[in-house]
């Protein structure tokens, strides 16, 4: 294929059962709505960019794998999934493997505890190429915080890969982005200043053509070093970016991109549109200090 068909989802925070997310969103309906403002279009890729659960359970995956798979195998596309700062790695990897299920991997990434790759605790990490494109998983995920962070093993695994071509180029998938937030609670939540700098010291330069992220539940393309970062809308609801970094507030709106690349352009179309429009949450910014102090970078 010279031209990759991405669907990028993120941030669905499913559960294994009919919670709904604040009390407000069916967050399984909202990836229906998503998925069938799509269902003309062409695919190689459907990507879950992090957070896929928000119980952290085994049934929570199993019920995003149930409805993505089999929709994105309807069209000849494959599914890719990424850890983030909601899911849990045991639960993850019991139903979505190292988050490109049914590609057989080889990462011999550790963890910053020594824990090899495929262990307990250890970063969901994979790396695929099918058809000269190729696909790598990173796990930006500090387990019971909000923010994010790349181990050094992370890094020192994703140059042993770019450090050679692929056939039509490169696209790593990681929820936390590696470009500044719009608010002070993101920005809290954000990726580590240090990590965000390693990698773009590795991906410069390189056949890296995108870099699809989400945890901002809002819409961004940012381009680095001629490397767009796009940051897919939350399918569970969308973050204001425009009320004031000191406070934080979502609607109850659903959203995805789509994202094509061929050799010499990318271009992202996001959707982004109601359920009901109305008001999921508002934090005040005393509020916001208070989520700081308990998932914030200490």
């Amino acid at each position: 294929m010279s031209t990759l068909r991405i669907l990028h989802l993120s941030d669905t925070h499913l559960y294994g059962d009919d919670t709904r997310h604040y009390g407000v969103v069916d967050t399984r309906e909202h990836l229906r709505s998503a998925l069938a403002r799509v269902a003309d279009r062409p695919l190689d890729l459907v990507v879950c960019s992090g957070d896929v659960s928000e119980d952290e359970s085994v049934e929570s995956y199993e019920r995003v794998r149930d409805i993505l798979d089999p929709w994105a195998a309807e069209r000849g596309a494959r599914t890719i999934y990424a850890m983030g700062n909601h899911d849990n790695r045991e639960s993850f990897r019991a139903v979505l493997g190292e988050g490109q299920p049914g590609v057989a991997v080889d990462t011999p990434a550790a963890s910053p505890a020594g824990n090899q790759h495929g262990e307990p605790g250890s970063p969901v990490v994979s790396v695929a190429e099918i058809d000269g494109w190729r696909t790598i998983v990173l796990d930006t995920t500090v387990p019971g915080a909000g923010y994010g962070e790349l181990a050094e093993s992370q890094l020192e695994f994703l140059s042993d890969i770019i450090r050679s071509p692929a056939g039509r180029g490169t696209v790593i998938v990681m929820h936390h982005p590696p470009v500044h937030a719009e608010t002070d609670l993101l920005q809290a939540l954000a990726l580590g200043e240090e990590s965000t700098n390693g990698l773009w010291e590795r991906v410069r330069g390189t056949d890296v053509r995108a870099i699809l992220s989400g945890h901002y539940h809002h819409p961004i393309v940012e381009t680095v070093y001629g490397i767009p970062v796009v940051v897919a809308p939350g399918v569970t609801n969308l973050a204001a970016a425009f009320d004031g970094h000191t406070e934080e507030s979502a609607s109850d709106w659903f959203g995805a991109a789509v994202i094509d690349i061929d050799t010499h352009r990318v271009r992202v179309l996001p959707l982004s549109e109601p359920a009901t429009g109305g008001e999921v949450f508002r934090l005040d910014s005393e509020q916001v200090q208070q989520v700081i102090a308990q998932a914030g970078r200490p």
